[in-house]
């Protein structure tokens, strides 16, 4: 079989672009295909960009707070045109560094379309770019990186049209001023994100989710401490509640919901559907090719293989969770195991962040989780509102819990809410990665003073020997 490339890459976001970078390095001739920005959602619509908006919103909120650290100032104000150029500044950045980084590894970039068709053993990467005709490739591996979209519901009206509903996509980039009042429906990260940004700015917010509480997928204690603390920074909530209908008017949108059987409408000048995501399957040609799709998303093995031979799916498209920083660690994976490396971990715990104001970071078992495995558990708990970086830095809010296997001393899950939670996780996930006991961690050396010693604090806790409390 001749063959153009020895991978071909479907999409250019965290888990395409990443593969590509790794299979250029394993000595593969690669190539990239992409119909839109380099970078897919996550540096484009999603990760980055939020995370400048986050910002600046987190920073116009603390003026609120100078006279707490002996600050003045006077007037306080944003320019709302400006912050959304700025993220989209950053994003434009990082799509040019990705550009460089095809370059630098020498991966060929193609710009178009792709679509499966049947090849001698491998599929065809048939590519379509406006103004050129199609362009047929072969390869010997082909990795479909396609990545997700927002989720929407026609049926209801969660459907976006770029003026009073949006998804993240028309929150990022509104044509609009920042609304005076907003209703966002999912309270999952991106909805609480927006929710957090919006409400820095000064809109109202009321926040409907159809599960019992916010942020369904944490640590039940972790929700409701959230729940607390964003009822505090002036969001609102409708938890348990089902969205029958979306209407659009002159003024705005109403929102009709049920909650425990009560109807109730909701009114505001904008709505954010964050209802989930769907997988980009369609127009790829799966389906003649025998590709098995499940609920939107395509069915992979523990090497992301699909059930067509040389091909192969990681990130969004693969199915839950959706996130970048899996979907980066599933291409590494998935080129080393074609390159016949040694198993690298494809199974190792995967963290979830939510960067609101305050923050929210977990990785592993929730206490629920565990207890419903059958095992004996220890929980540490440890308030950043007793430590001394904490309440030197005035954010005193949250708390670390961490849960333990009683019998093995296997640190199997931990949750945090509060200030710089999200940069601190990681160091609970390579705990988790290498397969810590409480020995491990109680003999872990770590830095004064740095919020971080309350990881400590809570694995100690666990086993009745916190320190500081």
């Amino acid at each position: 079989m001749t063959t153009d490339f020895d991978v071909i890459v479907i999409g250019s976001g965290p888990g395409g672009y990443v593969a590509a970078i790794r299979s250029s390095q394993l000595g593969f001739k690669t190539a990239i295909v992409e119909r839109d920005n380099l970078g897919g959602i996550c540096l484009n619509w999603g990760c980055i960009p939020t995370k400048a908006l986050l910002k600046s919103g987190e920073l116009f909120e603390k003026l609120d707070h100078l006279e707490d650290y002996g600050l003045a100032v006077q007037g306080r104000s944003y320019d709302f045109t400006k912050i959304i150029e700025r993220s989209r500044g950053i994003a434009k950045q990082l799509s040019g560094g990705i550009a460089f980084l095809m370059k630098k590894n020498k991966i060929e970039v193609i710009k178009g379309v792709a679509k499966l068709e049947k090849g001698t053993s491998v599929p065809k990467v048939v590519v379509t770019a406006e103004g050129a005709a199609p362009r047929t490739l072969q390869a010997k591996h082909v990795i479909l990186a396609t990545g997700a979209r927002a989720r929407v519901i026609p049926g209801i009206g969660l459907v976006p049209d770029g003026d009073k509903v949006w998804t993240y996509r028309e929150a990022l980039a509104p044509k609009r001023p920042a609304p005076k009042s907003l209703i966002v429906i999912g309270s999952g990260a991106i909805g609480i994100e927006f929710a957090s940004f919006y409400r820095a700015l000064g809109s109202e917010v009321m926040v409907i989710e159809a599960m019992d509480r916010i942020l369904p997928v944490e640590d039940e204690e972790v929700s409701n401490a959230a729940h607390k603390a964003f009822e505090k920074r002036g969001l609102t909530f409708r938890v348990g509640a089902k969205v029958t209908k979306l209407s659009k008017s002159a003024k705005g949108v109403s929102v009709a919901l049920e909650t425990a059987g009560k109807a109730e409408t909701l009114e505001a000048d904008v709505a954010i559907v964050a209802v989930g995501i769907e997988g980009n399957v369609e127009n790829l040609g799966l389906e003649a090719l025998g590709v098995k799709v499940d609920r939107g998303h395509v069915v992979t093995d523990s090497h992301a293989k699909t059930n067509v031979s040389g091909l192969y799916a990681i990130g969004d498209v693969a199915g839950p969770p959706w996130l970048a920083h899996k979907a980066s660690h599933e291409g590494i994976h998935c080129l080393e195991a074609i390159a016949g490396k040694k198993d690298n971990g494809l199974h190792s715990p995967v963290p979830g962040c939510t960067y609101a104001t305050p923050q929210v970071a977990s990785v592993g078992l929730t206490e629920a989780q565990a207890k419903a495995k059958g095992l004996e558990i220890k929980v540490g708990r440890y308030p950043f509102k007793n430590h001394g970086k904490n309440i030197a830095s005035g954010e005193l809010e949250g708390f670390i819990k961490t849960v333990f296997d009683a019998k093995t001393g296997a640190l199997i899950g931990a949750h945090m809410i509060g200030a710089e939670v999200t940069e601190m996780i990681n160091g609970f996930v390579i705990a988790m990665t290498m397969e810590a006991t409480e020995e491990e961690v109680f003999a872990t050396c770590f830095p004064h003073p740095t919020m971080s010693e309350a990881m400590h604090e809570s694995a100690l806790e666990a086993y009745g020997r916190a320190l500081h409390i």
